[in-house]
């Protein structure tokens, strides 16, 4: 099996993450979560009450941190670590920033099998060149309710209507954003993944065979 980069980009609460996981055990690839830095970085600048607005503490704290763990935690899938995460994301020197920590941590495990990673600009900017793009595109509504479950299910008080409403703020902020929007990728495949996500695997299943094996 050859050595593989498979980018996964889309809007928040689309299932990335989750499709990601899936194609990281199927076909033994490194699985990498760009939205876990901007999270952790989040994080940091929260813990250390840190004003966003102002650019000079921001950056004094990134020189700081030259590296951020990948490690997942559910305290970083909260509502304050995610609206944090969002707003600072609009900044080029942060995105400038976490680009080269996935960059630089690709480079530096060339031992793996591959790589699948997920977020929202891995396709159109940080690796262009990946083997296989995908889009993972779901409806407004459909993820809002994703995102209420998810939060119950951390035991987070959440209200739908708010959730709702917030998600269609970050869409507007991730597509508007001046430094690398929101957009589906050159060469990407759009894969809906609104009802059975047997069927988003097998689309994928599909496209992935076709790069190995030439099927």
């Amino acid at each position: 099996m050859k050595k593989i980069i498979v980018t996964i980009d889309g809007p928040a609460g689309s299932g990335k993450g989750r499709i990601a996981k899936y194609i990281s055990k199927k076909w033994g690839l490194y699985h990498l979560d760009s939205g876990i830095l901007y999270r952790r970085l989040a994080e940091v600048l929260n813990n250390k009450n840190i004003d966003l607005k102002n650019i000079d503490k921001v950056k004094k704290i990134i020189k700081k941190h030259k590296n951020l763990s990948f490690r997942k935690n559910k305290n970083l899938r909260s509502e304050k670590i995610s609206n944090i995460a969002s707003k600072i994301a609009v900044f080029q020197y942060v995105r400038k920033y976490i680009n080269k920590l996935q960059n630089d941590f690709v480079i530096q495990n060339i031992d793996k099998k591959g790589f699948v990673i997920d977020g929202r600009d891995i396709g159109s900017v940080v690796f262009k060149n990946a083997d296989l793009k995908l889009y993972i595109d779901v409806d407004v509504k459909i993820r809002a309710k994703r995102r209420y479950k998810q939060l119950i299910d951390i035991g987070e008080k959440s209200i739908y209507r708010q959730i709702l409403k917030d998600i269609r703020l970050r869409d507007k902020l991730d597509k508007n954003r001046k430094n690398s929007p929101l957009v589906i990728p050159k060469g990407a495949y759009v894969i809906k993944n609104e009802s059975s996500l047997l069927n988003t695997y097998n689309k994928i299943n599909k496209l992935i065979e076709k790069i190995q094996y030439g099927k």
